[in-house]
Protein backbone atom coordinates (compact mmCIF):
# COMPACT_ATOMS: atom_id res chain seq x y z
CA UNK A 1 0.00 0.00 0.00
CA UNK A 2 2.34 2.59 0.51
CA UNK A 3 4.14 1.85 -3.21
CA UNK A 4 0.06 2.71 -4.14
CA UNK A 5 0.12 5.74 -1.87
CA UNK A 6 3.30 7.23 -3.39
CA UNK A 7 2.32 7.31 -6.92
CA UNK A 8 0.40 10.58 -8.29
CA UNK A 9 -3.40 11.01 -7.60
CA UNK A 10 -3.71 10.79 -12.08
CA UNK A 11 -1.96 6.97 -11.58
CA UNK A 12 -4.20 5.74 -8.68
CA UNK A 13 -7.51 6.98 -10.12
CA UNK A 14 -6.11 5.03 -13.52
CA UNK A 15 -4.70 1.84 -11.61
CA UNK A 16 -8.13 1.56 -10.03
CA UNK A 17 -10.02 2.27 -12.63
CA UNK A 18 -8.31 -0.61 -14.56
CA UNK A 19 -8.20 -3.25 -11.54
CA UNK A 20 -12.25 -2.61 -11.61
CA UNK A 21 -12.53 -2.96 -15.37
CA UNK A 22 -10.47 -5.84 -15.36
CA UNK A 23 -12.25 -7.52 -12.50
CA UNK A 24 -15.53 -6.75 -14.88
CA UNK A 25 -14.52 -7.95 -17.76
CA UNK A 26 -13.24 -11.72 -16.12
CA UNK A 27 -16.63 -11.84 -14.14
CA UNK A 28 -18.68 -11.15 -17.09
CA UNK A 29 -16.23 -13.47 -19.51
CA UNK A 30 -16.45 -16.41 -16.89
CA UNK A 31 -20.01 -15.77 -16.78
CA UNK A 32 -20.89 -15.77 -20.57
CA UNK A 33 -18.85 -18.76 -21.20
CA UNK A 34 -20.18 -20.58 -17.93
CA UNK A 35 -23.77 -18.89 -19.87
CA UNK A 36 -23.03 -20.12 -23.44
CA UNK A 37 -21.50 -23.77 -21.70
CA UNK A 38 -24.63 -24.80 -20.18
CA UNK A 39 -27.28 -23.20 -22.44
CA UNK A 40 -25.53 -25.13 -25.41
CA UNK A 41 -25.53 -28.44 -23.19
CA UNK A 42 -29.17 -27.82 -22.03
CA UNK A 43 -29.59 -27.45 -26.10
CA UNK A 44 -28.54 -30.89 -26.38
CA UNK A 45 -30.17 -32.68 -23.52
CA UNK A 46 -33.30 -31.51 -25.01
CA UNK A 47 -32.70 -32.78 -28.43
CA UNK A 48 -31.79 -36.08 -26.96
CA UNK A 49 -34.82 -36.14 -25.00
CA UNK A 50 -37.20 -35.46 -27.79
CA UNK A 51 -35.43 -37.55 -30.12
CA UNK A 52 -35.69 -40.83 -27.03
CA UNK A 53 -39.33 -39.45 -26.56
CA UNK A 54 -40.05 -40.03 -30.41
CA UNK A 55 -38.49 -43.66 -30.97
CA UNK A 56 -40.21 -44.84 -27.74
CA UNK A 57 -43.67 -43.69 -28.81
CA UNK A 58 -42.59 -45.94 -32.54
CA UNK A 59 -41.57 -48.79 -30.30
CA UNK A 60 -44.89 -48.75 -28.49
CA UNK A 61 -47.04 -48.53 -31.47
CA UNK A 62 -44.95 -51.33 -33.10
CA UNK A 63 -43.93 -49.02 -36.40
CA UNK A 64 -40.30 -48.84 -35.86
CA UNK A 65 -38.43 -48.79 -38.74
CA UNK A 66 -34.67 -50.50 -39.61
CA UNK A 67 -32.63 -48.80 -39.15
CA UNK A 68 -33.81 -46.45 -36.89
CA UNK A 69 -33.75 -42.73 -38.45
CA UNK A 70 -31.22 -40.34 -36.72
CA UNK A 71 -28.98 -37.29 -37.20
CA UNK A 72 -25.76 -37.57 -38.00
CA UNK A 73 -23.41 -37.42 -35.17
CA UNK A 74 -26.47 -39.44 -32.99
CA UNK A 75 -26.63 -43.24 -31.86
CA UNK A 76 -29.78 -44.52 -31.14
CA UNK A 77 -30.29 -47.97 -29.39
CA UNK A 78 -33.32 -49.78 -28.07
CA UNK A 79 -32.44 -52.39 -25.67
CA UNK A 80 -34.62 -55.02 -23.84
CA UNK A 81 -34.13 -55.81 -19.61
CA UNK A 82 -31.21 -57.97 -20.56
CA UNK A 83 -29.03 -55.82 -22.33
CA UNK A 84 -29.77 -57.16 -25.63
CA UNK A 85 -29.91 -54.82 -28.43
CA UNK A 86 -32.84 -54.73 -30.71
CA UNK A 87 -32.48 -51.76 -33.02
CA UNK A 88 -30.15 -49.18 -34.03
CA UNK A 89 -29.79 -46.19 -36.10
CA UNK A 90 -27.43 -46.60 -38.92
CA UNK A 91 -23.84 -45.35 -37.11
CA UNK A 92 -24.66 -47.51 -33.76
CA UNK A 93 -23.69 -50.94 -32.45
CA UNK A 94 -25.76 -53.79 -32.94
CA UNK A 95 -24.24 -55.91 -30.33
CA UNK A 96 -22.71 -53.61 -27.71
CA UNK A 97 -25.23 -51.42 -26.07
CA UNK A 98 -24.33 -47.92 -25.35
CA UNK A 99 -24.24 -47.93 -21.54
CA UNK A 100 -23.06 -50.88 -19.41
CA UNK A 101 -25.67 -52.51 -17.20
CA UNK A 102 -24.82 -50.84 -14.09
CA UNK A 103 -25.13 -47.52 -15.65
CA UNK A 104 -28.06 -48.40 -17.02
CA UNK A 105 -29.58 -49.47 -14.23
CA UNK A 106 -28.44 -45.98 -11.93
CA UNK A 107 -29.83 -43.69 -14.84
CA UNK A 108 -33.25 -42.49 -13.89
CA UNK A 109 -35.66 -42.47 -17.21
CA UNK A 110 -35.31 -39.25 -19.07
CA UNK A 111 -32.43 -38.00 -17.45
CA UNK A 112 -28.76 -37.48 -18.68
CA UNK A 113 -25.22 -39.13 -18.32
CA UNK A 114 -21.87 -38.57 -19.46
CA UNK A 115 -19.83 -41.22 -20.87
CA UNK A 116 -16.46 -41.16 -23.04
CA UNK A 117 -17.16 -40.62 -26.59
CA UNK A 118 -13.86 -43.36 -27.96
CA UNK A 119 -16.43 -45.70 -25.96
CA UNK A 120 -18.67 -45.88 -29.04
CA UNK A 121 -16.73 -44.30 -31.50
CA UNK A 122 -17.31 -40.62 -30.99
CA UNK A 123 -15.69 -37.48 -30.32
CA UNK A 124 -14.68 -36.17 -27.34
CA UNK A 125 -17.55 -36.31 -24.42
CA UNK A 126 -21.07 -38.02 -25.49
CA UNK A 127 -24.19 -36.94 -23.22
CA UNK A 128 -26.43 -40.23 -23.15
CA UNK A 129 -30.11 -40.31 -22.16
CA UNK A 130 -32.17 -43.25 -21.28
CA UNK A 131 -36.04 -43.32 -21.87
CA UNK A 132 -38.03 -46.48 -21.50
CA UNK A 133 -40.10 -47.77 -24.13
CA UNK A 134 -42.75 -50.41 -25.16
CA UNK A 135 -45.75 -51.68 -23.11
CA UNK A 136 -45.85 -51.76 -19.44
CA UNK A 137 -45.32 -56.08 -19.94
CA UNK A 138 -42.58 -54.92 -21.91
CA UNK A 139 -38.64 -53.69 -20.65
CA UNK A 140 -37.40 -52.00 -23.30
CA UNK A 141 -34.92 -48.99 -23.20
CA UNK A 142 -34.09 -46.08 -25.63
CA UNK A 143 -30.86 -44.81 -25.29
CA UNK A 144 -29.47 -41.99 -27.64
CA UNK A 145 -26.00 -40.16 -27.53
CA UNK A 146 -25.23 -37.52 -28.88
CA UNK A 147 -21.28 -35.90 -28.82
CA UNK A 148 -20.70 -32.63 -27.49
CA UNK A 149 -17.73 -32.08 -28.63
CA UNK A 150 -18.49 -29.22 -31.05
CA UNK A 151 -19.97 -27.33 -27.67
CA UNK A 152 -16.73 -28.17 -25.59
CA UNK A 153 -14.72 -26.77 -29.09
CA UNK A 154 -16.29 -23.83 -29.89
CA UNK A 155 -16.41 -23.27 -25.40
CA UNK A 156 -12.58 -23.46 -25.63
CA UNK A 157 -12.65 -21.22 -29.25
CA UNK A 158 -14.56 -18.41 -26.92
CA UNK A 159 -12.25 -19.03 -23.78
CA UNK A 160 -9.40 -18.60 -25.47
CA UNK A 161 -10.78 -15.53 -27.83
CA UNK A 162 -11.47 -14.21 -24.20
CA UNK A 163 -8.15 -14.62 -22.55
CA UNK A 164 -6.20 -12.99 -25.52
CA UNK A 165 -8.82 -10.46 -26.07
CA UNK A 166 -9.22 -9.06 -23.01
CA UNK A 167 -5.46 -8.20 -22.15
CA UNK A 168 -5.51 -5.97 -25.40
CA UNK A 169 -8.85 -4.56 -24.27
CA UNK A 170 -7.70 -3.77 -20.63
CA UNK A 171 -4.47 -2.08 -22.26
CA UNK A 172 -6.67 0.14 -24.68
CA UNK A 173 -9.06 0.72 -21.38
CA UNK A 174 -6.07 1.56 -19.09
CA UNK A 175 -4.50 4.15 -22.14
CA UNK A 176 -7.97 5.70 -22.63
CA UNK A 177 -8.52 6.12 -18.68
CA UNK A 178 -5.23 7.79 -18.30
CA UNK A 179 -6.18 10.50 -21.01
CA UNK A 180 -9.53 11.08 -18.95
CA UNK A 181 -8.08 10.87 -15.84
CA UNK A 182 -5.71 13.53 -16.95
CA UNK A 183 -8.14 15.79 -18.60
CA UNK A 184 -10.17 15.39 -15.66
CA UNK A 185 -7.16 16.69 -13.21
CA UNK A 186 -5.92 19.14 -15.96
CA UNK A 187 -8.00 22.19 -14.26
CA UNK A 188 -6.89 20.72 -10.53
CA UNK A 189 -2.96 20.87 -11.87
CA UNK A 190 -3.77 24.42 -12.70
CA UNK A 191 -4.84 25.35 -10.03
CA UNK A 192 -1.72 23.94 -8.31
CA UNK A 193 0.22 25.71 -10.77
CA UNK A 194 -1.44 29.50 -9.98
CA UNK A 195 -1.12 28.63 -6.63
CA UNK A 196 2.49 28.11 -6.35
CA UNK A 197 3.12 30.89 -9.41
CA UNK A 198 1.02 33.34 -6.76
CA UNK A 199 3.51 32.26 -4.13
CA UNK A 200 6.38 32.73 -5.71
CA UNK A 201 5.55 36.00 -6.63
CA UNK A 202 4.52 36.69 -3.03
CA UNK A 203 1.69 39.30 -4.83
CA UNK A 204 -1.78 39.57 -4.79
CA UNK A 205 -3.69 37.80 -7.59
CA UNK A 206 -6.06 34.99 -8.60
CA UNK A 207 -6.23 31.50 -9.44
CA UNK A 208 -7.74 30.53 -13.13
CA UNK A 209 -11.18 29.45 -12.81
CA UNK A 210 -12.04 26.50 -15.20
CA UNK A 211 -14.80 27.24 -17.50
CA UNK A 212 -16.90 24.19 -16.49
CA UNK A 213 -19.34 24.05 -13.46
CA UNK A 214 -18.38 21.27 -12.16
CA UNK A 215 -17.02 20.92 -8.37
CA UNK A 216 -13.48 22.27 -9.52
CA UNK A 217 -15.12 25.09 -10.68
CA UNK A 218 -16.93 25.81 -7.41
CA UNK A 219 -13.17 24.81 -5.60
CA UNK A 220 -11.55 27.68 -7.82
CA UNK A 221 -14.31 30.18 -6.56
CA UNK A 222 -14.21 29.17 -3.27
CA UNK A 223 -9.87 29.55 -3.19
CA UNK A 224 -10.19 32.74 -5.26
CA UNK A 225 -13.15 34.08 -2.22
CA UNK A 226 -10.50 32.94 0.37
CA UNK A 227 -7.11 34.75 -1.54
CA UNK A 228 -9.55 37.85 -1.58
CA UNK A 229 -10.11 37.58 2.16
CA UNK A 230 -6.71 37.14 2.89
CA UNK A 231 -5.75 39.72 1.02
CA UNK A 232 -7.94 42.23 2.64
CA UNK A 233 -6.73 40.75 6.30
CA UNK A 234 -3.60 41.22 5.01
CA UNK A 235 -4.00 44.75 4.00
CA UNK A 236 -5.71 45.69 7.63
CA UNK A 237 -2.93 44.23 9.53
CA UNK A 238 -0.35 46.63 7.34
CA UNK A 239 -2.27 49.23 7.49
CA UNK A 240 -3.08 48.94 11.37
CA UNK A 241 0.49 47.83 12.03
CA UNK A 242 1.89 50.62 10.49
CA UNK A 243 -0.98 53.36 12.07
CA UNK A 244 0.14 51.42 15.31
CA UNK A 245 3.74 52.70 14.89
CA UNK A 246 2.94 56.06 14.02
CA UNK A 247 1.24 56.47 16.65
CA UNK A 248 3.51 54.96 19.23
CA UNK A 249 6.33 57.31 17.90
CA UNK A 250 4.97 60.47 18.85
CA UNK A 251 4.95 59.97 22.16
CA UNK A 252 8.45 57.65 22.45
CA UNK A 253 9.76 60.47 20.65
CA UNK A 254 8.29 63.03 23.11
CA UNK A 255 9.89 60.94 25.65
CA UNK A 256 13.56 60.49 24.06
CA UNK A 257 13.53 64.31 23.49
CA UNK A 258 13.00 65.05 26.92
CA UNK A 259 15.21 62.27 28.91
CA UNK A 260 17.84 63.94 26.21
CA UNK A 261 17.42 67.48 27.42
CA UNK A 262 17.35 66.02 31.25
CA UNK A 263 20.83 64.62 30.88
CA UNK A 264 22.04 68.51 30.17
CA UNK A 265 20.24 70.17 32.68
CA UNK A 266 21.89 71.61 35.68
CA UNK A 267 21.39 70.03 39.01
CA UNK A 268 18.85 72.88 40.07
CA UNK A 269 16.73 71.28 37.43
CA UNK A 270 12.16 71.31 38.78
CA UNK A 271 13.04 67.49 38.33
CA UNK A 272 8.88 66.99 39.73
CA UNK A 273 7.58 68.77 36.21
CA UNK A 274 9.75 67.39 34.34
CA UNK A 275 8.87 63.57 35.67
CA UNK A 276 5.08 65.38 35.39
CA UNK A 277 5.98 65.62 31.89
CA UNK A 278 7.30 62.36 31.42
CA UNK A 279 4.52 60.67 32.97
CA UNK A 280 1.86 62.31 31.04
CA UNK A 281 3.49 60.47 27.85
CA UNK A 282 3.45 57.17 29.53
CA UNK A 283 0.13 57.70 30.55
CA UNK A 284 -0.96 58.64 27.26
CA UNK A 285 1.75 55.37 25.59
CA UNK A 286 -0.10 53.23 28.33
CA UNK A 287 -3.91 54.10 26.77
CA UNK A 288 -2.47 53.33 23.17
CA UNK A 289 -0.86 50.10 23.85
CA UNK A 290 -4.34 48.99 25.84
CA UNK A 291 -6.64 50.11 22.78
CA UNK A 292 -4.53 48.33 20.60
CA UNK A 293 -4.52 45.64 22.61
CA UNK A 294 -8.23 45.44 23.11
CA UNK A 295 -8.38 45.85 19.46
CA UNK A 296 -6.31 42.62 18.37
CA UNK A 297 -8.63 40.63 20.85
CA UNK A 298 -11.25 42.09 18.87
CA UNK A 299 -10.08 40.90 15.81
CA UNK A 300 -9.54 37.46 17.33
CA UNK A 301 -13.39 36.85 18.14
CA UNK A 302 -15.29 40.01 17.89
CA UNK A 303 -18.54 38.43 19.79
CA UNK A 304 -16.28 36.89 22.36
CA UNK A 305 -16.74 37.74 25.55
CA UNK A 306 -13.01 38.35 27.74
CA UNK A 307 -14.60 38.25 30.95
CA UNK A 308 -18.20 36.25 31.48
CA UNK A 309 -21.59 37.81 31.03
CA UNK A 310 -23.19 39.13 34.27
CA UNK A 311 -26.52 40.88 34.65
CA UNK A 312 -25.91 44.69 34.51
CA UNK A 313 -27.97 47.45 35.51
CA UNK A 314 -27.25 50.08 33.01
CA UNK A 315 -28.95 52.72 35.27
CA UNK A 316 -26.27 52.80 38.02
CA UNK A 317 -23.61 51.63 35.91
CA UNK A 318 -24.10 55.04 33.26
CA UNK A 319 -24.01 56.86 36.97
CA UNK A 320 -21.02 55.95 38.01
CA UNK A 321 -19.60 56.82 34.43
CA UNK A 322 -21.00 60.16 33.73
CA UNK A 323 -19.85 61.08 37.80
CA UNK A 324 -16.57 61.52 36.37
CA UNK A 325 -17.74 64.13 33.77
CA UNK A 326 -19.13 67.40 35.69
CA UNK A 327 -20.04 69.48 32.66
CA UNK A 328 -22.37 65.68 31.36
CA UNK A 329 -25.71 65.98 32.37
CA UNK A 330 -27.20 62.58 33.08
CA UNK A 331 -31.16 61.75 34.80
CA UNK A 332 -30.91 57.89 35.87
CA UNK A 333 -34.20 56.25 34.10
CA UNK A 334 -36.61 55.14 37.03
CA UNK A 335 -37.40 51.71 35.90
CA UNK A 336 -34.55 49.27 35.93
CA UNK A 337 -32.55 48.68 32.90
CA UNK A 338 -31.14 45.87 33.28
CA UNK A 339 -28.84 43.78 30.17
CA UNK A 340 -26.35 40.65 30.50
CA UNK A 341 -22.73 41.97 29.70
CA UNK A 342 -19.68 42.72 30.89
CA UNK A 343 -19.76 46.09 33.21
CA UNK A 344 -16.09 47.26 32.27
CA UNK A 345 -16.75 47.05 28.70
CA UNK A 346 -19.67 48.58 28.79
CA UNK A 347 -18.42 51.46 31.28
CA UNK A 348 -15.36 51.85 28.65
CA UNK A 349 -17.83 52.04 25.86
CA UNK A 350 -19.98 54.99 27.49
CA UNK A 351 -16.49 56.59 28.39
CA UNK A 352 -14.91 56.67 25.13
CA UNK A 353 -18.06 58.25 23.64
CA UNK A 354 -18.26 61.05 26.40
CA UNK A 355 -14.63 61.60 26.07
CA UNK A 356 -15.37 62.84 22.69
CA UNK A 357 -18.27 64.33 23.52
CA UNK A 358 -16.88 66.76 26.03
CA UNK A 359 -14.28 67.39 24.01
CA UNK A 360 -16.26 68.84 20.77
CA UNK A 361 -19.22 70.13 22.34
CA UNK A 362 -19.62 73.91 22.23
CA UNK A 363 -21.29 73.94 26.05
CA UNK A 364 -23.29 71.15 27.03
CA UNK A 365 -23.39 66.62 26.60
CA UNK A 366 -26.03 64.67 28.01
CA UNK A 367 -26.26 61.02 28.55
CA UNK A 368 -29.39 59.31 28.92
CA UNK A 369 -30.69 55.75 29.03
CA UNK A 370 -34.23 53.96 28.60
CA UNK A 371 -35.63 50.76 27.22
CA UNK A 372 -37.06 50.42 24.15
CA UNK A 373 -38.67 46.95 23.12
CA UNK A 374 -36.25 44.42 23.52
CA UNK A 375 -33.62 46.75 23.94
CA UNK A 376 -32.06 49.09 26.28
CA UNK A 377 -30.93 52.21 24.40
CA UNK A 378 -28.04 54.57 25.42
CA UNK A 379 -27.71 57.54 23.89
CA UNK A 380 -24.84 60.44 23.99
CA UNK A 381 -25.32 63.85 22.46
CA UNK A 382 -23.76 67.05 22.50
CA UNK A 383 -24.30 70.28 20.81
CA UNK A 384 -20.41 70.32 18.78
CA UNK A 385 -19.97 70.53 15.11
CA UNK A 386 -20.89 67.36 14.53
CA UNK A 387 -20.02 64.94 11.54
CA UNK A 388 -21.00 64.64 8.08
CA UNK A 389 -23.13 62.08 7.19
CA UNK A 390 -20.96 61.06 4.61
CA UNK A 391 -18.39 60.32 7.06
CA UNK A 392 -20.26 58.51 9.82
CA UNK A 393 -19.25 54.78 9.05
CA UNK A 394 -15.95 55.50 8.16
CA UNK A 395 -14.96 57.08 11.86
CA UNK A 396 -15.39 53.56 13.14
CA UNK A 397 -12.54 52.47 11.38
CA UNK A 398 -9.24 52.95 13.37
CA UNK A 399 -7.12 55.75 12.98
CA UNK A 400 -9.55 58.05 11.87
CA UNK A 401 -9.18 61.37 12.47
CA UNK A 402 -11.59 63.89 10.45
CA UNK A 403 -10.36 67.30 9.03
CA UNK A 404 -12.76 69.38 10.62
CA UNK A 405 -13.88 70.79 13.87
CA UNK A 406 -14.47 67.38 15.75
CA UNK A 407 -10.43 66.55 14.50
CA UNK A 408 -9.11 69.29 17.37
CA UNK A 409 -7.68 66.07 19.51
CA UNK A 410 -5.68 66.74 22.34
CA UNK A 411 -3.18 63.53 21.82
CA UNK A 412 -6.19 61.03 20.54
CA UNK A 413 -5.31 58.14 18.13
CA UNK A 414 -8.58 57.61 16.52
CA UNK A 415 -9.15 54.59 17.78
CA UNK A 416 -12.02 55.94 20.89
CA UNK A 417 -14.94 54.80 18.03
CA UNK A 418 -13.29 51.60 16.50
CA UNK A 419 -13.17 50.37 20.55
CA UNK A 420 -16.91 51.23 21.30
CA UNK A 421 -18.09 49.50 18.14
CA UNK A 422 -15.77 46.24 18.92
CA UNK A 423 -17.08 46.32 22.92
CA UNK A 424 -20.90 47.27 21.35
CA UNK A 425 -20.82 44.07 18.49
CA UNK A 426 -19.62 41.99 21.68
CA UNK A 427 -23.10 42.58 23.56
CA UNK A 428 -24.50 41.59 20.47
CA UNK A 429 -25.75 45.41 19.62
CA UNK A 430 -25.80 48.11 17.23
CA UNK A 431 -24.35 51.91 17.54
CA UNK A 432 -25.35 54.54 15.12
CA UNK A 433 -24.61 58.28 14.59
CA UNK A 434 -27.04 60.97 13.90
CA UNK A 435 -28.13 64.49 14.14
CA UNK A 436 -28.74 66.06 16.99
CA UNK A 437 -30.09 69.72 16.01
CA UNK A 438 -26.37 71.15 16.04
CA UNK A 439 -24.32 68.64 17.06
CA UNK A 440 -23.87 64.88 17.31
CA UNK A 441 -26.43 61.81 18.52
CA UNK A 442 -24.23 58.40 19.55
CA UNK A 443 -27.05 55.79 20.03
CA UNK A 444 -26.14 52.49 21.30
CA UNK A 445 -28.68 49.41 21.09
CA UNK A 446 -28.16 46.27 23.38
CA UNK A 447 -30.72 43.47 24.17
CA UNK A 448 -32.24 43.65 27.18
CA UNK A 449 -32.01 40.24 29.85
Amino acid sequence: MKWFRRRSLRARLTLVSVAVLSLGLLASGVLVVAVLNFSLLRAINVESQETARAVAALVTQDALAEPIPASPGVQVQVVDAGGRVLAVSATADRLVPILYPDEMRDLPDGQVTVIPGDRIGLRGPVRVVAMEAGRPTEEKRVLVARSAADVVAGVHVLRVTLLIAYPILIALLAAVSWRVVGAALRPVEALRAGAEDITGRARSDRLPVPDSRDEIHRLAVTLNDMLHRLDAARARQRAFVADAAHELRSPLTNMRTELEVAQRLPDDTDWPAMSADLLTDVERLSRLVDDLLLLARADDATTRAVTPAVPVELGALLAQVAAKYPSVSYERPPDSLSVEGEPDALARAVTNLLDNAVRHAASSVTLTAFGNGRDAVITVTDDGPGIPEADRQRVFDRFTRLDDGRARDAGGAGLGLAIVRELVRRHHGTITLGDAGPGLRAEIRIPRS
